[in-house]
């Protein structure tokens, strides 16, 4: 079993970064992978939605992949299925975020440690709406 070795203080810490690119932000309200980054954003993230099915999510300019973010990453927030992060870890790492966050529910051993060796922070099986309410 791994264990998360995240801190409340390197949560806050990382929660305190505010450039988010959200890989598969849903256009459908009712998701987690679109309610999630649209509490961040009333909360002042920036976020950055990545769907290559959408132009736009919550008035945001959407793109299709992390590669076409012209923004500065702070972290990347995954919203897909653990055997679909590899790829999403691999284009993240190019963009060089501080932190790849793979929300609750998705947690894959080979990505994470892919992350690490880049010099990446990592956080698995965890939601940001979570850890920002019983953070802050």
């Amino acid at each position: 079993m791994d264990i998360d070795p995240n801190t409340d203080d390197e949560i806050r810490q990382i929660l305190s970064l505010k450039n988010v690119a959200v890989v598969g932000m849903s256009k459908n309200a009712e998701k987690a992978a679109h309610y999630v980054p649209k509490y961040l954003q009333t909360q002042g993230y920036n976020i950055m939605p990545v769907n290559p099915t959408a132009d736009e999510i919550l008035e945001k300019k959407c793109y299709s992949s992390l590669q076409d973010v012209n923004q500065q990453i702070d972290i990347v927030d995954v919203f897909r299925p653990s055997d679909q992060v590899i790829p999403v870890v691999q284009e993240a790492i190019k963009k060089k975020p501080k932190v790849i966050w793979l929300q609750e529910g998705i947690h894959n051993p080979e990505a994470e440690d892919m992350a690490r060796k880049a010099g990446i922070k990592i956080v698995f099986n965890r939601c940001m709406l979570a850890e920002h309410q019983r953070l802050f």
